[in-house]
């Protein structure tokens, strides 16, 4: 009797376990084999894995020779269980993901083997709201607009959508009502936002419209709906057929191509371009290429002369209207009457500066005569528009003339440079920057000249009473506008004391021994670069272009030697603020640099009454 409980329970565990393992396709697992080996099946489907003999897992995770990945689209496993020869289900798995699943037996050496196998899963075929429209004979034009405006990607994706979907007669209709060609049509900037209006995010059957019904588009717009006895229109156009199906959607079909409404805008370029007094200083906004940037949120102030104010300019200056318009200074004389904020007339005060877009001021007078911009008249004030406000002026507002900026003015205006202003209004040089002749000038800054006194064993005021004080500083001035851009490495530049000096790029940009630290401040007459150390001319006491000594190595990170030194030598290192940070005494040719931080330090030797001096990096 036992053996035939027990027989009845093994009978009905199989049969609940074929039960489990009911599916679309079956896999066999017997000894070193999967049957079959390979498996083409549809997406969704489902495959069951029976065990018919032995001990066997189904891996789908990683690969059992390797140790890699499958990289299956996704990962499957089914646990180890011993078969028999009625079969015992492993389990089933339905395969959502198209692509190929790849697995083996990882017991023992079962995939050693040969116990793999592989699955093939074919995507189903898509039914998109753009696969309808690409499957209907009568929206061959729609199609090619979709595709024109780059939506097919877009309208392919989840959704839903609902999308109205005018026939190739309805968009013919519309082609000849416009007087243009189809291509013309799909062409036109304004594709996108055309079919934008025929798309809703979601999906509205027609079972669930209602009349006077309203529905935003991907556009923003709604269209509205309305059901009468003669059917359903969306706007105008009538559905003449509903409800096509698709995986992310659903399809009307409409007689006639909806038209997005004209959005109304009001700018301050829209005031200007509907004031029939202002069609001169339209053109010119056109002509500046300015209308889209007046188009923008803002808000701007414009003060807007009239055609009388803008021809009185015209004749004043003796050119045409269309030589004006082709002026390069249009776009800077436009920005001139621009402000960017709202300045409402009741908010100007007697005196007031304003800010515009070119840069400088305008003034606002007020008296008993009315309100002044400069000198012209507003007669008209606070045109309100969405972005801001207009008033009308009587006169051309001209930026003023930009103030010349020369070598002289940018030393002047420098607050690292009042030892070069010095040394240059001492030795009367200030007049040779300051004209119109065109020069480069390599400025050492007031650490320079600090550090460089030192190194002479004087001060600044020492330095500046040297006789030879106008040599150093022509050694720092060359003929021309020489900019970074146009310097070589082993460049060799005449200065205007006729001596020479050395360029070298070398993770920088050097003049001799010192480095340009700010170049290229453009001037109306030349450039300036700054350095971080005087360069000098060979000069009685001041040698450096004839140095008989060098350090070694540099860049240097623990210690430096001298090599070439006589030997009453001495030797300091100065940081670029002229402190000595080291010294070397007489008789000695290794110096440590270890404590000392990274850096650009000046080394200043002195032997037989001679100082020179040249630069150390340290690391």
């Amino acid at each position: 009797m036992k053996h035939l409980f027990t027989g009845l329970a093994f009978c009905l565990a199989t049969i609940a376990g074929f039960a489990q393992c009911e599916a679309d396709h079956t896999v066999e697992a017997s000894s070193f084999i999967y049957a079959p080996t390979t498996l083409t099946i549809e997406q969704g489907e489902s495959v069951a894995f029976v065990n018919t003999q032995g001990f066997h897992d189904v891996n789908g995770v990683t690969n059992t020779l390797t140790g890699e990945s499958f990289n299956n689209p996704a990962d499957f496993s089914l646990g180890s269980i011993a078969g028999n020869a009625d079969g015992v289900c492993m389990g089933t798995v339905t395969f959502d993901v198209p692509g190929t699943y790849n697995y083996d037996c990882s017991i023992g050496n079962h995939a050693e083997q040969g116990m793999v196998g592989s699955i093939t899963v074919n995507a189903l075929p898509t039914n998109t709201v753009v696969d309808v429209i690409v499957n209907s004979p009568d929206h061959e034009l729609l199609e090619a607009a979709v595709l024109a405006a780059d939506l097919a990607g877009a309208l392919s994706a989840d959704g839903p959508f609902t999308v109205f979907a005018p026939t190739d007669d309805a968009i013919g209709a519309l082609v000849a009502a416009l007087g243009i060609t189809a291509e013309e049509l799909l062409a036109l900037e304004t594709l996108g936002d055309i079919l934008k209006y025929h798309v809703v995010a979601g999906e509205a059957l027609s079972t669930s419209l209602t009349d006077g019904q309203m529905i935003a588009t991907l556009l923003g717009p709604d269209v509205t709906v309305t059901i009468t006895d003669d059917g359903t229109f969306i706007n105008d156009a009538l559905v003449t057929f509903a409800d096509i199906p698709a995986d992310n959607g659903v399809v009307h079909v409409i007689d006639a191509v909806l038209s997005p409404p004209v959005v109304v805008t009001n700018t301050v370029v829209d005031v200007i371009v509907n004031s029939p007094d202002h069609e001169l200083l339209e053109a010119a906004v056109l002509a500046a290429e300015l209308d889209g940037y007046l188009s923008a949120e803002g808000p701007f102030t414009v003060f807007a002369p009239t055609d009388d104010a803008i021809g009185a300019l015209v004749v004043a200056l003796g050119i045409t209207a269309e030589e004006l318009l082709a002026l390069e200074t249009l776009g800077d004389i436009l920005k001139y009457h621009v402000v960017a904020g709202e300045a409402l007339s009741t908010s100007l005060t007697d005196g007031q500066m304003i800010a515009t877009l070119l840069g400088p001021d305008v003034t606002v007078t007020i008296t008993d005569d009315g309100t002044f911009i400069n000198d012209a008249l507003v007669t008209f004030a606070d045109i309100p528009a969405d972005n801001g406000v207009v008033h009308v002026i009587d006169a051309v507002l001209l930026p003023p003339a930009p103030v010349p900026t020369t070598i002289w003015d940018i030393v002047e205006g420098s607050e690292d440079h009042n030892y070069l202003e010095a040394a240059l209004l001492q030795q009367g040089l200030d007049g040779a920057l300051n004209d119109t002749t065109v020069l480069t000038l390599f400025a050492p800054t007031d650490a320079a000249f600090e550090a460089a006194a030192v190194a002479y064993g004087t001060d600044v005021d020492g330095l500046l009473a040297l006789p030879y004080l106008t040599d150093i500083l022509l050694y720092h001035v060359t003929g021309g506008a020489v900019m970074s851009t146009d310097l070589s490495d082993g460049q060799v530049v005449t200065m205007l004391n006729e001596g020479t000096t050395t360029v070298t790029i070398d993770m920088g940009v050097f003049i001799n021994n010192a480095q340009v630290t700010d170049p290229d401040l453009t001037a109306d007459n030349g450039v300036v670069h700054v350095l971080d150390a005087l360069i000098q001319p060979a000069t009685d006491g001041i040698q450096e272009a004839q140095i008989s000594w060098t350090v070694m190595p540099n860049p240097a990170s623990d210690e430096v030697r001298f090599a070439g030194l006589a030997a009453e030598a001495t030797a300091v290192v100065l940081d670029l603020t002229g402190r000595q940070v080291a010294q070397l005494a007489a008789g000695n040719n290794i110096l440590a640099v270890g404590h000392m931080a990274p850096g650009t330090y000046l080394v200043a030797v002195t032997a037989n009454g001679t100082i020179t001096t040249s630069k150390l990096v340290v690391r």
